[in-house]
């Protein structure tokens, strides 16, 4: 579509981009569910060889991520996203093809990794697509398509792993990624043309550097926290309780059902309420859902603990990209990046924690780690406001 477009909370923007949300999310979710297992059985990578493996698709994310943002604040534009997805679609499309490690690293490293750019640069692309009144809705309604995405993705890509083996995964997934293509370039172009660099880091303040240092070191806690309590959970349901592989499942349904649905919720919600004190809730939650479960003596107890595990996603998800818009406004692009990528690192740093954890105290103490690392998230939140330099405003929409 050519030409700039006045674009307000209308079908015509919803609809593509909540396609492209869930498009993009089926595809992260098959593939990612899988990728392991492929490296393990049909790479016959070694297993230091699976770690640098995951490690370089995630370190590929967080720099595509960066890249893509600053270049989205310069000149917002929809072609990072359209480059992020198409990169994804050819990496899964190789794996099919590909052997040996190098080779795969390089793929993983380039190309898979720059499917980690995709989700911020959906934020970034609404944040400068809707009008004011419109964002604290669509944050939700874009957030609740990637739980409904994960929540169905990996049930298919267990199906087809069981009908054919993971080549055909992969390929649905690339598929998946080049029907995102088609539902971006829907989506009118940004209006607004080049605009002046926004500040970074180097040029803000030292106050304002710190202030959004501590901000992110706390979504990078909670993430870690949540990443390594999914680690410590299965082997706390099938050791500790003695219950099968498939509660562990059901424990998960329950939890994607919940962010779904309360997701929804956040549409109506998200412009009613205080922010900030939403996302302390949120982190709240998630303390109180692994001292729960540390504390469970049964399937029962656990999942109905999934009700404060599925809000607490959905609102730090959901309240927490817009919330670094906010604050760090107008580099909605860089902001959105900045939030995927400390989400990541709680993931890189989770594998490797979790083990450790689980090896040296056992998986209810690790569910206690994971409640301490929680508040220690809401501490680090709290603070970061309370010393926040004047002029940052937490309270405004994006």
């Amino acid at each position: 579509m050519r030409g700039t477009v006045d674009v307000r909370m209308s079908r015509a923007v919803v609809g593509p981009m909540l396609a492209a949300v869930v498009l993009l999310g089926l595809a992260d979710s098959m593939a990612g569910t899988y990728l392991v297992l492929f490296a393990v059985e049909e790479a016959r990578f070694a297993p230091l060889q699976v770690g640098v493996f995951v490690s370089a698709v995630a370190l590929g994310g967080i720099v595509a991520s960066m890249i893509f943002g600053r270049r989205f604040d310069r000149a917002p534009t929809r072609r990072w996203l359209v480059v992020s997805v198409l990169a994804g679609a050819g990496g899964y499309a190789l794996l099919s093809v590909i052997t040996g490690f190098p080779s795969l690293l390089l793929v993983g490293l380039v190309l898979l990794g720059a499917v980690g750019a995709g989700y911020p640069q959906l934020f970034a692309l609404a944040d400068v697509a809707f009008a004011v009144n419109a964002k604290k809705r669509v944050a939700p309604l874009l957030r609740s398509g990637w739980s409904l995405a994960w929540a169905v993705g990996p049930l298919l890509g267990a199906w087809l792993v069981s009908a054919a083996g993971y080549d055909i995964v992969f390929q649905a997934s690339a598929v998946a990624l080049i029907l995102t293509t088609s539902t971006v370039l829907l989506i009118p172009r940004p209006s607004g043309g080049t605009r002046p660099a926004p500040p970074t880091a180097e040029r803000r303040n030292p106050r304002s550097r710190g202030f959004i240092a501590i901000l992110t070191a706390s979504i990078a806690l909670v993430h870690t926290a949540m990443f390594t309590g999914s680690v410590a959970l299965p082997l706390f349901v099938t050791g500790d309780l003695r219950r099968s592989g498939s509660d562990v499942g059901l424990l998960f349904s329950a939890c994607a059902v919940v962010e779904v649905l309360a997701a929804f919720v956040l549409v109506w919600l998200l412009p009613r309420v205080n922010r900030p004190r939403l996302i302390m809730v949120g982190l709240g939650l998630f303390a109180i859902y692994f001292l729960v479960a540390a504390l469970a003596g049964s399937l029962l107890v656990l999942l109905i603990a999934q009700v404060a595990r599925g809000v607490a996603i959905a609102v730090i998800g959901t309240a927490g990209i817009q919330h670094f818009q906010v604050v760090m406004k107008p580099a909605g692009g860089a902001a959105a990046a900045l939030f995927s990528n400390a989400v990541t690192a709680g993931s890189l740093v989770s594998g490797v924690l979790a083990g450790l954890l689980v090896q040296a105290f056992g998986t209810t103490a690790t569910l206690g780690w994971c409640a301490g690392m929680s508040v220690a998230a809401a501490a680090a939140f709290w603070l970061a406001h309370r010393w926040r330099p004047e002029g940052v405003d937490i309270d405004s929409t994006v």
